[in-house]
C-alpha cells in the first residue's frame, strides 16, 4: 500500500497528467488519514477537521475537471494519483499503529525486500530484458531511474518511517505543504503551464490540510473531554 502499487499508479497517471498537478494531488494524503483514522482506527474528528477534509475533496475535484485550457482533463489518470494517495494514508496509519517500535532502516529494507520478487516479475513480463541492448538512451534512463529509486523511494523512506515513528501520521503528512511548491516549481521549469483552476485547487486542499492538522484551542479540549 505504501510504496509498490503507487510506483504504478503515479508513472501510469503521469502519462496524462502534468507533474504540477500530480504534486498537488498527492496533498490529499492527511484527508485520508482523516478518514481512514476513523473509519478503520477509531480516532475521532473534530468537526474543523471534516470540513477541511470536504474543502480538500472540492479542491482536487476541480483539479480534475478542467485542465485550464478550457477542456475537461483525464479524470480517470487524476483519479489513480488520488488512489495512490489513499494508499499512502493507510500506510502511515499501518506504520504508526503497528510497526512504530522497528527501525525505520530495518523496516525500509523489509520492504524492497518484499518488493524484490513481484517486481522482477512485472520487469521480466514487461519485456525488459528482451528491449534493453544497453545503448547510450537506454543507459541514461536506467541512471535516472537509479536516481529516483534511491534518493526517491529509499532515502525519502527511511526518512518517513522515522517521522512517523517520532510525530504521527497526520504530522508526517505535513510534507504536503512542501510538495505542491516543489512540484509546480519542477513543472514550470519543464515547460509546464500552470492554470487558476489548478492554483484554486491547489489552495482549497492545503486550506483542508491546514483546518485538519490545526490543534484545537485549551478550552475546546476540556469540553471535549
Amino acid at each position: 500500500m505504501g510504496n509498490f502499487i503507487p510506483m504504478f499508479l503515479f508513472p501510469l497517471a503521469q502519462e496524462k497528467v502534468s507533474s504540477s498537478m500530480a504534486g498537488i494531488l498527492d496533498s490529499l494524503v492527511p484527508l485520508f488519514i482523516l478518514l481512514f483514522g476513523y473509519l478503520f482506527f477509531g480516532i475521532r474528528s473534530r468537526w474543523l477537521q471534516v470540513i477541511g477534509a470536504v474543502i480538500g475533496f472540492v479542491g482536487a475535484a476541480i483539479l480534475m475537471s478542467d485542465d485550464g485550457n478550457g477542456g475537461q482533463s483525464d479524470v480517470f489518470h487524476s483519479l489513480l494519483i488520488v488512489l495512490a494517495t489513499a494508499f499512502y494514508g493507510m500506510n502511515g496509519l499501518i506504520v504508526t499503529r503497528y510497526l512504530s517500535g522497528i527501525p525505520s532502516f530495518k523496516l525500509s529494507s523489509v520492504v524492497f525486500t518484499i518488493w524484490f520478487g513481484p517486481a522482477l516479475l512485472i520487469l521480466g513480463f514487461t519485456g525488459f530484458f528482451g528491449t534493453f541492448e544497453g545503448t547510450a538512451v537506454q543507459w541514461e534512463g536506467l541512471g535516472y531511474v537509479a536516481i529516483l529509486g534511491l534518493v526517491g523511494t529509499a532515502l525519502a523512506m527511511i526518512l518517513f518511517y522515522k517521522l512517523l515513528q517520532l510525530t504521527s501520521a497526520i504530522f508526517a503528512s505535513m510534507v504536503t505543504y512542501l510538495m505542491p511548491i516543489v512540484a509546480v516549481m519542477w513543472g514550470l521549469l519543464d515547460g509546464e503551464r500552470l492554470a487558476w483552476s489548478h492554483a484554486l485547487g491547489g489552495l482549497l486542499i492545503l486550506l483542508g490540510v491546514y483546518l485538519i492538522q490545526k490543534k484545537p484551542r485549551p478550552a475546546a479540549q476540556r469540553m471535549a473531554s
